[in-house]
C-alpha cells in the first residue's frame, strides 16, 4: 500500500488503493492520509534503578532533561510508578517510564502484575551497567507473553570518558569488550543483541542500529509512527525519515486531487492547497527543520542557532516557516513567498477538471518539495558538524 514509483500514476494509485470509482478512491486516500497519525505506538522502559531510563525518554523525544513535559532525571530513582510521556509532536506515541526493579520496596513478581504487560508494543530494558538477575527474569516473562523486548545499555559516553586518557585506548576495541560483557550475562536469554547508547548523544554508538531493528520488528505503520517520531541525529537518521515520507506522497497527492474528480468552480485549488500543505508541514517537522528542533540541535552542538537557520534555503521549506508563524531570520535579504502564494503559482494552471493532470502534477511537485526539504536539512546537519 505504501511502496513509491516514481512512474506512478492516477489509474496505478486508483488500483493500488482497490476502487475503480475516483471519487471513492480520493476520499479513501484522504482517510488512510488522516489514520496514519492515530496509529499508536506504546513503548515501555524499564530496568534498574539509576540506569538512566528516565533520560533515554527524554532523548527518545528529542528533549533535554530540563525541558518542559521532560521525565524527571535524577541521582537516586525517581519513577515512583507508571508514568506516561507522549511524544511533543505526536501524540500517538507513548513511552511508559516504568518504576525501577531494583527499588527496596518493589518486588519483581508484583511488578509483574502491576505493569499491566498487554498495554505496551515493545519493551526497552535498560541497564546502565551490566545487566543482572531482575532483568533476565524481565526478560524471560516477556517472552513467554510473546512481547518483543530489546536491552539498552546507556550511559555509553560516561565509559568511554572513563578510559579515554589511559594509554593505548582504542574505542572499538571498549565498545566490543562493553558488550561482549553483557552478553555474558544474558545467555539464558539466548543472547539477544545488546544495543549501546548514549542518550546525550544519539548520533553516536547503536541508535541507528536499534532504530533499523525496530523497524524490521514493527508493522507497517507502527514502523511509520516509530520513524516519525526519533530525532534526527545523523544523515542516515535523515535518509530514513525521508524515505518513510516517500512512501505516502501517492497517497497525498490522490487525496488533494479531490476538486479535480468532483469539478466545483474554484474548489479544486483550494482542496489542493489543504492536503498539500498538511503534508508539506507534516514533513517540516519529521525531517526536524522546525525551530525546536533546531534549537535543540544548536544547543547540543554548540552551535548558533542562526547560522543553523541560515542553511535552510529552499523556498518550500522557508514558506512552511512563515505559515507556522515563525518570525523570520535577521540573514533575509528578501521576503518569503506564503505557502499559499507558492501553491498558487504552481497549481493554477491544475485547477481544470482534470484529475488524471492533476494527481501527476501534484505528486512531482510534493516529490520535488520532499527532496529539497531533505537537502535542507543535510546543509543544516552539514553546519552542525553531523554529517559524516
Amino acid at each position: 500500500m505504501t511502496e513509491n514509483s516514481s512512474d506512478m500514476d492516477f489509474s496505478g494509485a486508483l488500483q493500488r488503493l482497490g476502487e475503480s470509482d475516483p471519487n471513492a478512491a480520493v476520499a479513501k486516500a484522504k482517510e488512510q492520509l488522516d489514520n496514519l497519525d492515530t496509529v499508536t505506538l506504546n513503548i515501555a522502559v524499564t530496568g534498574e534503578t539509576g540506569a538512566g531510563k528516565s533520560a533515554f525518554i527524554n532523548a527518545f523525544r528529542g528533549l533535554g532533561d530540563d525541558d518542559d513535559s521532560s521525565a524527571p532525571t535524577g541521582l537516586t530513582e525517581t519513577t515512583k510508578q507508571m508514568t506516561i510521556y507522549t511524544h511533543p509532536t505526536k501524540s500517538n506515541i507513548r513511552l511508559w517510564d516504568l518504576p525501577g526493579t531494583g527499588m527496596p520496596n518493589f518486588k519483581a513478581n508484583k511488578f509483574l502484575k502491576e505493569v499491566k504487560f498487554e498495554t505496551y508494543d515493545l519493551f526497552f530494558i535498560i541497564s546502565s551497567e551490566r545487566f543482572k538477575e531482575n532483568d533476565v527474569f524481565l526478560a524471560k516473562e516477556i517472552q513467554k507473553k510473546k512481547k518483543m523486548f530489546y536491552f539498552v545499555r546507556t550511559k555509553i559516553d560516561n565509559d568511554i570518558r572513563s578510559v579515554a586518557q589511559k594509554r593505548n585506548f582504542n574505542e572499538q576495541q571498549t565498545l566490543c569488550t562493553i558488550r561482549e560483557d553483557c552478553n555474558r550475562n544474558l545467555k539464558e536469554v539466548g543472547n539477544p543483541k545488546v544495543f549501546l547508547i548514549s542518550s546525550y548523544d544519539l548520533g553516536k554508538y547503536d541508535f541507528q542500529d536499534l532504530v533499523d531493528t525496530l523497524e524490521l520488528d514493527l508493522s507497517e505503520h507502527k514502523r511509520f509512527a516509530l520513524v516519525q517520531s526519533v530525532p534526527v541525529c545523523s544523515l542516515p537518521m535523515l535518509e530514513k525519515k525521508k524515505e518513510a515520507m516517500e512512501k505516502f506522497i501517492w497517497l497525498a497527492a490522490l487525496a488533494s486531487g479531490l476538486g479535480a474528480v468532483v469539478p466545483v468552480p474554484l474548489v479544486p485549488l483550494a482542496i489542493d492547497k489543504t492536503v498539500m500543505m498538511a503534508y508539506l508541514s507534516s514533513c517540516h517537522y519529521i525531517l526536524g527543520l522546525n525551530e525546536k528542533s533546531l534549537i535543540k540541535l544548536s544547543e547540543r552542538t554548540n552551535k548558533p542557532l542562526s547560522q543553523l537557520q541560515s542553511a535552510i534555503k529552499s523556498p518550500v521549506a522557508l514558506a512552511v516557516v512563515n505559515r507556522l508563524g515563525i518570525m523570520p531570520r535577521t540573514s533575509m535579504t528578501k521576503p518569503v513567498k506564503s505557502l499559499e502564494d507558492l501553491l498558487d503559482s504552481r497549481f493554477l494552471v491544475t485547477s481544470i477538471q482534470n484529475a488524471t493532470v492533476a494527481f501527476k502534477t501534484t505528486y512531482t511537485f510534493l516529490s520535488e518539495a520532499l527532496y529539497e526539504m531533505t537537502n535542507d536539512m543535510r546543509q543544516v546537519l552539514q553546519v552542525a558538524g553531523l554529517d559524516e
